[in-house]
């Protein structure tokens, strides 16, 4: 049963009557897409890839999220709070996710009662297949007050690679509430990751006097000194249990301010945010601002690979290549 426009709920109720919805599961070695009440799991050749979660928090987000061979590449706090070897800080880095910071004023990055929240209102499709899997879901950026600022639908692409897990992530910001949208220049956004623990590059006390994590960005520019920075790819890879694991994301060349500014710290956060100048680049504030006009939209493109081992800077220039095409 394929249809065009399926909200969460009736997801749900589709499955507890025993109706598929969407071509959602492939068959195997493949990549199955499958939707439940409060989530929508992907498999990939029959592995656990991650699940796009959106009814536990303020906004929807992906968890978890394993590379090859089922290796854990994001931390499990604040899902999980039983992880020895994690530090309990910043609660709204929920593995795998994009906000910002300040959205006509309002903070839609950090979590609590006075900040926005990103609603998932609809499951626009959700199939699996041979190659590829998709997850395309259409969401509402609401205020405290309960006031929505602007819409977006967001493309969760899973595309079958030798190379490792290979996903595309795509959203379209839509001024559609009548007024026009500012995204404010402030370090604290956008797409971004929140690394396994160990990946770290600065480790935290469990790991101390064990080897670290290494960021390496296209231009050179590597570990601390990529903070800040502009590159059209960055890679941050580290040790999980006795496996080199490694995330690369990779800005399209279409994307607003292409090369992005990295939000990328040595306690494993990582992302991508093309609006902090004034932090990034000690200019006026305000330098970064982008303004978004009523009736208008707004697209960014990300290609993200998890692998196993230490990141090959020709592989990663030829998947940039690719995916500039």
């Amino acid at each position: 049963m394929s249809l065009p426009s399926v909200t969460p709920r009736l997801a749900w109720l589709l499955m507890a009557c025993g109706l598929t919805f969407a071509p959602g599961v492939a068959r195997a070695g493949g990549v199955e897409v499958i939707p439940a009440k409060d989530r929508i799991t992907i498999r990939v050749d029959g592995e656990m890839f991650t699940e796009l979660r959106f009814a536990d928090g303020p906004k929807p987000y992906f968890y978890p999220l394993l590379g090859p061979g089922g290796v854990m590449v994001t931390r499990h706090y604040p899902m999980r709070t039983d992880a020895a070897d994690e530090e309990k800080d910043h609660p709204h880095h929920r593995s795998l996710w994009f906000t910002h910071g300040d959205v006509n004023g309002t903070d839609f990055w950090a979590e609590g009662a006075d900040k926005g929240r990103i609603v998932q209102e609809k499951i626009l499709e959700a199939a699996g297949g041979e190659n590829s899997g998709v997850i395309r879901t259409a969401n509402r950026w609401v205020t405290a007050a309960g006031k929505a600022v602007l819409t977006d639908e967001t493309t969760f692409r899973v595309i079958r690679s030798a190379a490792g897990r290979l996903f595309d992530y795509e959203i379209v910001l839509k001024a559609s509430e009548g007024a026009d949208v500012t995204f404010g220049d402030t370090k604290e956004g956008t797409f971004g990751f929140r690394l396994a623990e160990s990946m770290r590059l600065a480790q935290n006390k469990h790991y101390k006097g064990k080897p670290g994590g290494h960021i390496l960005q296209d231009t050179g520019v590597k570990d601390g000194e990529t903070w800040g920075k502009r590159a059209k790819w960055t890679a941050y890879s580290g040790p999980v249990g006795d496996k080199i694991m490694g995330v690369t994301v990779f800005d399209h060349v279409s994307n607003p301010r292409y090369p992005t500014w990295w939000h990328v710290r040595d306690y494993g956060l990582f992302a991508a945010n093309p609006f902090g100048l004034h932090d990034f680049e000690k200019k006026p504030k305000g330098a970064g601002d982008l303004l978004l006009k009523a009736g208008e939209q707004l697209k960014f493109r990300y290609r993200v690979l998890l692998q196993a081992g230490e990141p090959e800077v020709s592989k990663l220039n030829e998947i940039a290549a690719a995916f500039g095409k």
